[in-house]
Formats: C-alpha cells, structure tokens, sequence
C-alpha cells in the first residue's frame, strides 16, 4: 500500500517535469522592433515632369495657316486677290522667286508660316509696382504682420519661407541679420533721380507688310468715280462689283485711304488693274483704267487720284470698281454714299 502511494508520487512529480520542459520549449521571445523617425527634409524639390517632346515649356503651340491648292488658269495675283492678301507677302511666306511662275497642285501658304511673330509666351504674372502721389516708384511691400505676437501655440512668423515650420526653423530666421532691408533703402533714395531722367521713348515699330489698322466702320467711303452705273454687283451672275460709265482720261480716285499692294495687269479680264488695301479687312479694286498714276507700296489718302479711266480688256471705257471683305467680293452699294 504504502508502495503504490509512493509510486503514485513520483509519476506525478514526472508528469510535472515534463509538462515544464514542453511550456520552456514553445515560449519563443518578441521580434525586436525599432521605430524609425520621419524622413528628414532634404530642402531639394521633387524633379520637375519632363516637357513633351518638341515643345517647350510655357509656350502655346501656334496654329497653322491656311493653305491653298493652285489649279488651272490660277495666277499668284487673282489668288491673293481673292483671299485679301498682298501677292508679295504670298510669294514671300512661300519661297516663290518669280512671282508669275506657280504650279497646277502646288500647295500655297495663305500666311506667315509659324503665325504672325511666332508662338507667344505667356508672361509672368507679378505684382504691379506701388506709384506714390510723388512719382516715385516703390516694390510691393511685405505683408503686413498680425498684431498677435509668437507663443508656443500659435505662430505667425516665419512668412513666404517653404519650409517645414518647426521652432528651429523659426530660430534660424530670427537670427538672420535684416540684410534685405538694407539693400532695398538705397534703392528707394535713388529712385527720385532716375525718375527725373525718364529714358528715351522707342520709335514704333513698322513693318513693311502692314497696313495700319483702320476701324472699319470708319473708313468713309467715297464714290471712285462719276458716271453711270451701266452694271451692278450680282452673286449670282459672277458681277464681282460694279461698272461705273465715264469718258476716257477722267480721273479715277482712291474710294478710302490705304496703300497700294498691286498696280499692274497681271490680272486675266481686269486691264490696268490697281488693288488698295485699306486695312486687315478691306480691299478695293479699279481696274480697266488707260493710266496708272501710283506704285505699289504707296500710301493713299481718300480722294486721291491714282489713275485715269480707260477701257484696258474692257468693250468701252468704264471703270470697274470691287470692295472685298476679307478677300470675299461684296456689293460696294451697301458701303457707298447715295449717289
């Protein structure tokens, strides 16, 4: 008896023993962990994205101009004509040396490749300079502060710096010496004296090809010539303008100020032809005159004579006058004075 309780023990304390061994070998410890502050500010902007290929950053691409294809019977002067071009821009923007030899099929450039100065940058949008009663010009001035001083909550300075804000940040800015206002007061003493000695205006800029812009409602349109009107103006029948009846050697005047960008005969039905451009919309046209009393590239004024009637590829003596809204024929009679 006094055996099987002992034996009974024992195995108890046995079963112990291995049930602490069992526990020791699956208790396994923590992973180490180790915390990680954050990224430190490097003061270095993230790259800028790559511009697309073959245009440049901040420029609008420019539209193309206009093209024409040249068909059979075409001259360079009927189609700058019709389009209300001066034929010497035409040949210019497309390379043509000689002005009376083009192709059937030839593509034409109806403007100045690249557009009229090329593309356009957009400028920079800053602010406009501060002009006292005295004419003395001043740079904007920083922002005026709050009256709320710095305290451990709440901060108003620094201003305009791109930087985390921190105190040691702020500590840094508090330190340095105030340089910039020093550099600007010299500025502002001698800006009176500059301003005393305004520099010299620019002369304007002219270009050869250009017709000063005129209102076109202000251009005042005058009757060319006296006489019968022996042919209207008519869509429908190809009448381009109208016929004016007169006798040989009266004088032909310029219906509106402008220049002149073609007199000659190179254009097919129209004899001694003169072509005034009054400006980036209108053109006028006298054609079958006997003489041409102007050249080409001369300023006209309204009233001017600029040449004498004439029946030149015409079956009698008559003057052929056309108005053209942006190289399209329109009826003069709704521009004229009543007759």
């Amino acid at each position: 008896m006094i055996y099987r309780a002992r034996s009974c023990f024992a195995s108890f304390w046995i079963a112990l023993a291995v049930a602490a061994v069992l526990a020791g070998c699956m208790t396994r410890s923590p992973a180490p962990v180790t915390e990680f502050g954050p990224f430190p500010f490097t003061g270095q902007a993230p790259p800028p994205p790559e511009a697309l290929p073959g245009r440049e950053p901040g420029i609008e691409p420019v539209p193309p101009p206009p093209t024409y294809t040249v068909k059979r019977g075409d001259t360079l002067y009927q189609i700058a004509l019709d389009h209300g071009l001066d034929y010497r821009e035409l040949a210019a923007w497309n390379n043509i040396e000689n002005v009376n030899v083009i192709r059937v099929g030839q593509l034409l450039l109806l403007g100045a490749p690249g557009g009229q100065g090329g593309a356009t940058t957009a400028p920079l949008v800053t602010a406009a300079p501060v002009t006292p009663s005295g004419g003395e010009v001043r740079p904007p001035g920083p922002v005026p502060p709050s009256g709320r001083p710095n305290t451990p909550t709440f901060k108003t300075e620094p201003r305009a710096v791109k930087v985390p804000f921190s105190d040691h940040a702020l500590a840094q800015l508090q330190q340095q010496p105030p340089a910039t206002v020093a550099a600007i007061a010299p500025e502002r003493a001698a800006a009176p004296a500059a301003s005393a000695t305004p520099p010299p205006a620019l002369p304007p800029k002219t270009e050869s090809g250009r017709v000063p812009e005129i209102d076109d409602n202000s251009l005042g349109w005058i009757w060319p010539a006296t006489g019968k009107i022996v042919a209207g103006f008519s869509e429908s029948a190809n009448l381009k303008g109208i016929d004016i009846a007169g006798k040989a050697g009266q004088p032909v005047v310029a219906s509106a100020a402008g220049r002149v960008v073609y007199a000659g005969s190179g254009l097919r039905g129209y004899g001694k032809l003169i072509i005034v451009k009054h400006n980036n919309t209108f053109l006028s046209a006298y054609a079958h005159n006997r003489e041409i009393a102007v050249k080409e590239g001369q300023q006209v004024a309204k009233g001017q004579k600029i040449a004498e009637m004439g029946d030149t590829d015409a079956d009698q003596v008559k003057l052929h006058f056309e108005i053209r809204r942006l190289g399209k024929p329109v009826d003069p009679a709704k521009f004229l004075p009543p007759g």
